[in-house]
């Protein structure tokens, strides 16, 4: 398959290109061009001129369109969730669960497009202050530049790029070069359903060319960007004066108190389970579990029992539940991981292989010590460690024991235990009786520390895509 890129509607080929590999086998599934800063210039000089048709689009225009490519994207599913495992290499099963979520989220945002508010603004409530009347308005910031992750090219795609056109704004991505075909088709759904063809571009290539032009450009107005801590750091020391929103990392910790001993069989599933999707990698993927010390024994046993059923292997067949992590150089390092928190004390306790150059089994590993990586940093592979602690105040500590704060868990059926979780611990959400793997794509999405800036979800993310803008009226 031979990408493109897509800039003011025309596709646009190149000598220079990127090899695209399905992760399981490593056959070559395609190729995209290496986009460089000239592509990225003549990007937004064509979203100049689709923000400008935007400008001209009414809101329920807006809403049309975007109903009609949640429509088109509903009718290509299977299209689209074969292109999605064959570029990320997650299960069909959870490439077809992907476009389903692309399909409501590209709703959510349709249904927004209607609801971008302002406010009556009270001028006489200040001193001396009479007869002027106004209010505020939203208005759309214009360019916006989407920089997008490996893991979920579509619904994540969606989650920057529907509510910044639901808004009105022209955009410009920049998809991961592990995964940029289906990037390119959603975008040529946008155009099919009626924007602006200027209105949405595509600069495939390196983040280090493509993606530091687009971020050093001035006349785009905001980045958002999901990725790493590190990455997102470059980006807003380079971006200069505009807006960012940034989804950054995480090791998602959850506590399980002393009183689950009834529903441990049920956590643990729903902990691998949240652990091992995508193998793991997912920004809330379940890293890091704290069990009371009463029930840490029989946490692990249960844990380890249903991870052995687990079927590991090619994502393309129905009965996969583990596919392979997205390249060769991943499984090295987190090969390294489990390696280096064994010879820190840590026992493995089920899995610890690797199957082949990507394929690694899930991994359970206890006793990890708070200076091994896979405590510290983000493993975003299919290894989940189980530490036991004294209490709730204990486990608070050791979730709270993290420069992330993306989300959290707790298990427990103490009403004030629960609260004290959500109000100590320092996340963006909290989810009690819940993995902190659960999200729906409406609710406000993002973290504190070094986790991120701004929040996803349609309404939160027009919020962060728009400027205020104060209308004052004197009467006199």
């Amino acid at each position: 398959m031979k990408g493109y890129m897509l800039i003011g509607g025309k596709k646009v080929f190149k000598h220079e290109e990127i090899e695209i590999f399905f992760p399981y086998d490593g056959s070559l599934i395609g190729t995209i061009p290496r986009g460089k800063e000239e592509d990225v210039k003549l990007a937004v000089e064509a979203a100049k001129v689709g923000f400008e048709k935007m400008k001209k689009m009414t809101a329920y225009e807006r809403y049309q369109c975007l109903q009609k490519a949640a429509r088109i994207l509903s009718s290509r599913a299977p299209e689209f969730a074969e292109l999605l495992t064959l570029e990320v290499g997650k299960t069909i099963k959870e490439s077809m669960g992907e476009v389903g979520r692309a399909v409501n989220t590209i709703t959510l945002a349709a249904e927004e497009a209607k609801r971008v508010l302002g406010e009556e603004v009270p001028f006489d409530a200040a001193p001396g202050i009479k007869n002027k009347v106004g209010f505020y308005r939203r208005v759309p910031i214009g360019l916006i530049g989407c920089i997008t992750p490996f893991n979920f090219p579509l619904n994540l795609t969606c989650h920057k790029v529907a509510p910044a056109l639901a808004a009105g704004n022209s955009v410009i991505i920049k998809p991961s070069e592990n995964t940029s075909l289906t990037v390119i088709k959603l975008a040529e759904v946008l155009i099919e359903a009626g924007f602006p063809p200027e209105a949405v571009n595509v600069v495939t290539g390196y983040g280090e060319e493509a993606g530091d032009a687009l971020v050093r450009n001035s006349d785009v107005r905001m980045i958002t960007f999901t990725g790493s801590v590190e990455t997102g750091k470059i980006i807003m020391s380079r971006g200069g004066l505009k807006k960012y929103a940034m989804e950054l990392g995480s090791n998602a910790g959850v506590y399980i108190d002393e009183d689950q001993e009834e529903k441990l069989t049920a956590i643990a599933e729903k902990v691998a389970r949240g652990g091992f999707a995508l193998a793991g990698q997912v920004c809330i993927s379940v890293q890091r579990v704290f069990v009371h010390e009463k029930l840490f024994e029989q946490f692990v046993e249960e844990i380890t029992k249903f991870t052995k059923t687990l079927k590991v292997g090619d994502p393309r067949k129905e009965e996969t539940d583990v596919g392979p992590v997205i390249d060769k150089n991943a499984a090295d390092r987190i090969m390294e991981w489990i390696e280096e928190a064994v010879a820190l004390g840590g026992q493995v306790v089920c899995g610890g292989r690797r199957l082949s150059d990507t394929l690694i089994e899930p991994t359970i590993v206890t006793n990890v010590p708070e200076k091994a990586k896979l405590f510290s940093k983000e493993v975003f592979g299919p290894v989940i460690l189980v530490n036991r602690v004294s209490g709730l105040e204990e486990g608070i500590k050791q979730v709270n024991n993290s420069p992330y704060g993306l989300q959290a868990g707790i298990f427990t059926n103490n009403i004030k235990a629960a609260f004290k979780f959500v109000e100590e611990v320092e996340c963006g959400g909290i989810m009690v009786n819940e993995i902190p793997t659960f999200r729906v794509d409406q609710m406000p999405y993002g973290g504190v520390k070094e986790s991120g800036i701004g929040r996803e979800g349609p309404h939160f993310a027009i919020e962060e895509m728009t400027e205020i803008k104060t209308i004052c009226f004197d009467l006199n």
